[in-house]
C-alpha cells in the first residue's frame, strides 16, 4: 500500500498548502512532496518496510528502536480488552500523538537549522517516496528540482526560509494521512490512542466490514490509486483553472453559432 500512501499524502499536502500560507506553486509543490514522503514514515515500525531499509543500517537501527519503544508503550498502556500482541507494528508510530510530536520536532529543527534543515527534511521525504514508488521518481525529482531552482523567486534562501514552520505541518499531515489510510483496511489503525474505546486503549478504527480495503487488491490498484492520481494532478495550483477553461473552450459553441437569427 506504499504507493497509495504516498499519493494520498501528495493530495493531502496540495489541499492543505493554501491553509498554511503556501500559496505559490513552488511552495505548494515542496509542501506536498514533503507530505507525500512522510506519509510513508509510520511504517518505519516494520523491519521489511521501504522506510526501514532506506538508509541501510541507519534506518534499520531507528526501526529497531521504534519497535522496542512501541512494544514497551503498548505493554504499559494496553486496556483490559486490548489484544495480546507485541505492539510493534501499527501501534505507536500510527497515532495522532506520534504525528503531532514528529511535526513539532520538525518545526523546531527547521526553525533552528534554517534553509539547509528545510532541504534535509524535504530530501529525506523524497527518498521515502522514491523507496515506495521506484527509482523513476529520482528522474522526476531531478527535473522538479531544476524547475524549482530556475523558476522560483531569485532569493532562494528566503523562499526556503518561508517553509521552515510549514514543513512541521507537512510532516505531521503525512503521518496522519498514513493512519487514515490504514484505518480503511481490514486490520484498522489505533490512531486515537490513548483515548479508551470499548475497553481498548489501542482500539483499531475501521469502517464496517463490507467497506474495508484489502491492501494490494483490485479495489486499491484499479480504483483508489487511479482516482487519487487524477486528483493529485488537478490539485496542483493552476491545473484545475486551466482544465476548466480548456473544457469551456472545447464544449461551448462560438457565439456566432448560438446567436438567434
Amino acid at each position: 500500500m506504499g504507493r497509495t500512501h504516498a499519493l494520498n499524502g501528495w493530495c493531502a499536502g496540495l489541499a492543505l498548502a493554501p491553509t498554511v500560507g503556501a500559496t505559490t506553486i513552488h511552495q505548494a509543490v515542496l509542501f506536498a512532496a514533503t507530505t507525500a514522503g512522510y506519509a510513508l514514515l509510520p511504517d518505519l515500525d516494520h523491519p521489511g518496510a521501504s522506510a526501514s531499509r532506506l538508509l541501510g543500517w541507519l534506518t534499520g537501527l531507528v526501526s529497531w528502536l521504534l519497535r522496542r519503544v512501541s512494544a514497551a508503550t503498548y505493554a504499559l498502556t494496553k486496556g483490559p480488552r486490548d489484544e495480546n500482541v507485541t505492539g510493534k507494528h501499527r501501534h505507536l508510530s500510527h497515532t495522532v500523538l506520534f504525528a503531532a510530536g514528529l511535526g513539532a520536532a520538525t518545526s523546531t529543527g527547521t526553525t533552528a537549522g534554517g534553509p539547509w534543515a528545510v532541504v534535509g527534511v524535504a530530501v529525506f521525504g523524497l527518498l521515502l517516496a522514491q523507496g515506495a514508488l521506484g527509482d523513476w521518481l529520482l528522474l522526476v525529482t531531478g527535473a522538479a528540482a531544476a524547475w524549482w531552482f530556475f523558476t522560483a523567486p531569485a532569493d532562494h534562501v528566503s523562499e526556503l526560509a518561508r517553509m521552515q514552520g510549514w514543513l512541521g505541518i507537512a510532516v505531521a499531515a503525512g503521518c496522519l494521512t498514513h493512519c487514515l489510510g490504514d484505518s480503511l483496511t481490514e486490520a484498522g489503525c489505533p490512531f486515537l490512542f490513548p483515548i479508551p474505546i470499548a475497553g481498548e486503549t489501542w482500539y483499531e478504527i475501521r469502517p464496517p466490514r463490507p467497506l474495508r480495503l484489502r491492501t494490494g487488491k483490485k479495489v486499491e490498484t484499479r480504483l483508489v490509486f487511479p482516482v487519487f492520481a487524477l486528483v493529485g494532478v488537478l490539485l496542483v495550483p493552476g491545473v484545475w483553472t486551466y482544465a476548466t477553461a480548456t473544457a469551456h473552450r472545447l464544449f461551448t459553441p462560438p457565439s456566432s453559432q448560438t446567436a438567434t437569427p
